[in-house]
């Protein structure tokens, strides 16, 4: 690679204000120390330098996430608590290998993949992530201003419509989405603030649980280490939740999403291992205890009703079904409290994920007016309950799954960069290690390919049918 290229490709995210290099030399040398600390010591070391993980949590936590752990906990009971967790090890395995490659090379992520493993995996990853943050804009709207409508009539304000309310959603989401990257202080506080919302999502769902307790320990604990997938209850098919569990764990645009985090938090070579320390305890950890929890409220509750028929429900009356699982008025607003993080989270990073893309497809430099103007591109979706009042929850299911379809090509980009001696050159994983490594990224890769085209297959004009009645 000429002395050029190499430059042009390790200009990495075009900050509007990048962090300065005697700070990033000084977390440098704090991390170089703590690598030769007991791991206790080096634990609470890395605990205060975490975020980008976070940020995936946040993304992931949303309406989608929702769904699935809705329809599991209230349809199939106990049986799918496996689904998440599993589905979170599979991202975990490729942000890894991503954050590897980033962090090792500080080559722009698409225009690595470009590169080294192809321009057409390259733009089917950013299209992917352009798109499935432009559909899933759609469903978060619906459920937040659903939730906040359900808290206002419970404090007493009976009037608030969701075509109002979702306006005041859409103002919030512009305001925060704008303050990442314009400084560096600003994007330590964004992912600080959202580190806070994730485990106010954990605490909201726990308090619930509390509240309603464990019906069978024995069930549980199948549900967790057996995995199975059920047949059909209600009118939903198991294999359809399962699909859908898997497909919203890890998003096409949140896998386009992390790597720029990194970028713009300054991370080097020296910062791998904390990077995989901030998946574990800032994205699988949080991840799987909010979606374990809200399949255990809905299962203590709603699945014991035994006639739970929500292929039709709409976010209303979902919204006042899964509150009143916790408690007439404070558990009610608890449990909406956490629903609403979850949309609200997933709708300010998804649109910095479109902001990203165009920083990527036209050269636009982070936190300029074009990029903030790339930023708004999803914000039709808060006319989702405007036009589509009667949308119901379980449009959800479908949409993960649609938006899963764009997985696989990035997936396939990544496993080819993870053995691309000329990009990752001594950095390249060997071994025992590295061969454990490709091959969990192979497995999890076909696991979800052949699920999607099982989905497509078996499922696919009925989701059509399902995404055009609801959309």
């Amino acid at each position: 690679m000429s002395p050029q290229h190499e430059e042009e490709y390790r200009a990495g995210l075009r900050m509007a204000r990048p962090p300065a290099p005697e700070l990033l030399e000084a977390e440098r040398a704090q991390l170089r120390r703590l690598a030769s600390r007991a791991w206790p010591e080096r634990s609470l070391g890395y605990l205060k330098l975490v975020g980008p993980g976070y940020m995936q949590s946040a993304m992931t936590l949303g309406g989608g996430t929702a769904a699935a752990s809705l329809f599991a906990g209230a349809v199939f009971g106990y049986r799918l608590l496996w689904v998440a967790p599993l589905a979170m090890l599979f991202g975990i395995l490729m942000l890894s290998a991503v954050s590897h490659q980033t962090l090792s090379t500080g080559l722009r992520p698409f225009e690595a993949m470009r590169r080294f493993a192809g321009a057409p995996l390259a733009w089917a990853w950013a299209l992917g992530a352009l798109l499935s943050s432009i559909i899933w804009h759609f469903p978060q709207y619906s459920l937040a201003s659903a939730v906040l409508c359900d808290m206002g009539d419970v404090l007493g304000f009976s009037d608030w419509k969701p075509e109002v309310v979702s306006f005041f959603v859409l103002a919030w989401s512009i305001a925060f989405s704008m303050l990442y990257g314009t400084s560096p202080r600003m994007v330590r506080w964004y992912e600080r603030a959202l580190k806070y919302m994730v485990w106010s999502i954990v605490l909201c769902f726990g308090l619930v649980v509390l509240r309603t307790g464990i019906s069978d320990w024995g069930a549980l604990w199948r549900g967790f280490l057996q995995p199975s997938i059920p047949g059909e209850r209600n009118g939903t098919a198991g294999g359809v939740v399962v699909l859908s569990g898997l497909s919203a764990a890890v998003g096409v645009n949140m896998l386009f999403l992390y790597p720029y985090s990194l970028l713009a938090r300054g991370w080097g070579r020296e910062h791998r291992a904390l990077a995989r320390f901030d998946l574990l305890t800032g994205m699988f950890l949080p991840y799987a205890l909010a979606t374990s929890l809200m399949v255990i409220a809905t299962a203590n509750t709603i699945y014991l009703d035994g006639d739970f028929q929500a292929r039709s429900l709409p976010p209303i009356e979902a919204a006042r079904s899964l509150a009143d699982v916790a408690g007439p008025t404070v558990g009610r607003v608890i449990f909406n409290l956490g629903v609403l993080s979850m949309a609200l989270s997933s709708i300010t990073l998804q649109m910095l994920t479109t902001g990203f893309v165009g920083v990527e497809w036209f050269g636009f430099a982070a936190g300029s007016w074009k990029y903030r103007l790339m930023c708004l591109v999803p914000i039709p979706g808060v006319l989702a309950p405007f036009f589509w009042k009667e949308m119901a929850v379980w449009v959800a299911v479908p949409t993960n799954i649609v938006c899963g379809l764009f997985l696989p090509a990035a997936y396939v980009g990544f496993i080819l960069l993870q053995r691309k001696r000329a990009y990752l050159g001594d950095d390249l994983p060997r071994g025992p290690k590295g061969l454990a490594w490709i091959s969990g990224m192979v497995v999890a890769t076909a696991i979800l390919t052949a699920s999607l085209i099982w989905g497509v297959w078996t499922k696919g004009p009925d989701y059509v049918r399902q995404l055009v009645e609801g959309f």
